[in-house]
């Protein structure tokens, strides 16, 4: 864990400490910022970088409060535009309609109006929409365990 100079710098540091306090925390911030500072090679930050993008992205685009909520709303099935404000708690209709428009913007969501007395709208999952199931279903399961978890403190 320690080589040499990093053990001789520890070893100065634990005298330190017994000495004085108020030194303590100038010095831990110091060792840790040192510590904390090592060169990754370029091709690990490449690696790290190309894994946290896309992550980053997807997580841009589905965080927030309403999202998740109505494409599992409508991995159940296609739903009118009441149907999902029921199936989403809480949300308004304003919401709705702006989430809606924004996933159908992100071909997740297709939006089908039928020619009919009076217009009947529904909306549905498409194939790329569907595709974040997995994705749900593993998030679910994650939850789930997090939940018992947490609990049980």
């Amino acid at each position: 864990m320690f080589d040499s100079a990093n053990l001789y710098t520890f070893t100065i540091f634990c005298i330190v400490l017994y000495f004085s306090k108020a030194l303590y925390f100038v010095i831990v911030t110091k060792y840790l910022a040192m510590s904390l500072t090592v060169k990754r090679p370029a091709s690990e930050h490449k690696a790290c970088m190309n894994m946290l993008l896309p992550v980053r992205d997807a997580l841009d685009f589905l965080s927030g409060k309403w999202k998740l909520p109505i494409i599992v709303s409508l991995s159940f099935g296609n739903k009118r535009f009441k149907e999902l404000a029921t199936d989403v708690h809480g949300i308004t209709d304003k919401m709705l309609s702006k989430e809606l428009r924004d996933l159908e913007q992100n071909e997740l969501v297709k939006r089908t109006v039928y020619d009919s007395v009076p217009v009947r709208v529904e909306y549905s999952l498409t194939d790329y929409g569907a595709s974040l199931d997995k994705v749900i279903v593993e998030l679910r399961e994650w939850g789930v365990q997090h939940r018992k978890r947490i609990m049980k403190k």
